[in-house]
């Protein structure tokens, strides 16, 4: 799913304008894990300045979308279905260096041993807005989760799954929070 991103602002007389309208240049559709689509639409390092004029759009650098108390960053991410990642085309040492590419900062946190589950330090909202999505704890427990349905995750080990035949996907708010 390709998402369009339209970002406001004020000009310089205080008037409400639009800054950009289009796709965040960090978007990302996979090739190597087909059906996947990172979408990191915007990030804030603190707390942000409303003050600021000068239009930058601040997803045109990289860095990770994971960020420290205070901060907090805007995604929307398509799964393929589990299948995609059972099949025996797909190739975890092709696909992994693209998904790093595509999860800043929830890649590396990604544990080897159980793909997909991972902790991060933040507060998330999440709430689906296409398909089924399945949210795996580390108990082993398993909420299933429909377009509407919300999640507010407190800087838990878990997992998303889409035990579908269709792509599903979530938008996500990440709050950096204390630990």
């Amino acid at each position: 799913m390709k998402v369009r991103r339209v970002v406001t602002g004020k000009n310089a007389e205080g008037k409400s304008v639009v800054i950009s309208d289009g796709s965040s240049p960090r978007e990302m559709v996979l090739k190597h894990t087909p059906g996947f689509v990172s979408s990191p639409l915007w990030k804030h390092e603190g707390t942000p300045d409303l003050s600021r004029r000068d239009g930058a759009d601040l997803m045109s650098s990289g860095g990770t979308m994971v960020l420290p108390a205070g901060g907090s960053s805007f995604w929307v991410i398509t799964f393929p279905p589990d299948s995609v990642l059972m099949s025996p085309d797909w190739n975890p040492a092709v696909a992994g260096p693209e998904l790093g590419e595509a999860s800043p900062g929830i890649a590396e946190r990604m544990e080897p041993d159980n793909p997909g589950m991972h902790e991060t330090p933040t507060v998330d909202y999440v709430t689906v807005v296409r398909g089924t999505v399945v949210l795996e704890l580390d108990d082993g427990k398993t909420v299933e989760l429909h377009p509407g349905d919300t999640v507010v995750q407190q800087g838990t080990r878990h997992a998303w799954r889409n035990p579908a035949s269709e792509p599903a996907t979530i938008s996500v708010v990440l709050l950096g929070a204390k630990t």
